[in-house]
């Protein structure tokens, strides 16, 4: 199938690869575009785990208030303050702190969740399955944590401004390392609601 140019540049307008990169996606997927679209990212997420191991100590941290009732900060770093002053990562920042207020993590990611956070959700689940052999009842304990980390886990959340509802967190994060060619943490967020009741810890 022949690649037009009009091609490539709505596939590097949607994930914001380079010309080249876009082009050799679209003829490997023979001009699905969808295909293209994960071709970029699996080639976006080698690139984010040989990047991984590079300190990042710059950054931004970014917040967002809603009406004065609710607040979110976040800390993301980056290799260098050049990349920090960039556009692209300044907007994926305000991007997250938008997320996070609308999406509400309890957690960074899936390995932040405490042990005993997660037997708890298990014991539930396997309390709500009878009568099912055990290696079924498993598979299904299995499925619920996914979606368990899906809602509660910042980096496996579905991004709210991602119009088609498929692109995670960490996704979007593989994104922004490959196109900045920098490594990118997201260190830390906290939330507030106002009138939210506090745990007995606080």
């Amino acid at each position: 199938m022949a690649i037009s140019a009009s091609m490539v540049k709505e596939l590097r307008d949607k994930t914001g690869a380079g010309m080249m990169d876009c082009k050799k996606a679209l003829a490997e997927s023979e001009g699905d575009f969808e295909k293209a679209v994960d071709f970029l990212r699996q080639k976006g997420l080698a690139s984010a785990a040989g990047k991984a191991g590079r300190t990042a100590s710059e950054g931004l941290i970014g917040s967002y208030i809603h009406m004065d009732k609710l607040g979110v900060m976040v800390e993301v770093n980056c290799e260098t303050d050049f990349v920090a002053r960039t556009d692209d990562f300044k907007e994926f920042v305000k991007d997250l702190s938008m997320h996070i207020a609308a999406a509400n993590p309890a957690y960074l990611s899936r390995e932040n969740v405490p042990r005993d956070v997660i037997e708890r959700e298990k014991e539930i689940y396997r309390a709500q399955i009878e009568n099912k052999p055990a290696n079924i009842v498993d598979k299904i304990i299995e499925g619920k944590l996914e979606k368990f980390y899906s809602d509660s886990c910042l980096m496996d959340q579905i991004f709210v401004k991602d119009p088609d509802g498929k692109k995670r967190i960490k996704d979007l994060l593989a994104d922004k390392i490959a196109k900045l060619g920098e490594n990118i943490v997201i260190r830390r967020f906290i939330r507030f609601q106002l009138g939210e009741k506090q745990s007995k810890e606080e």
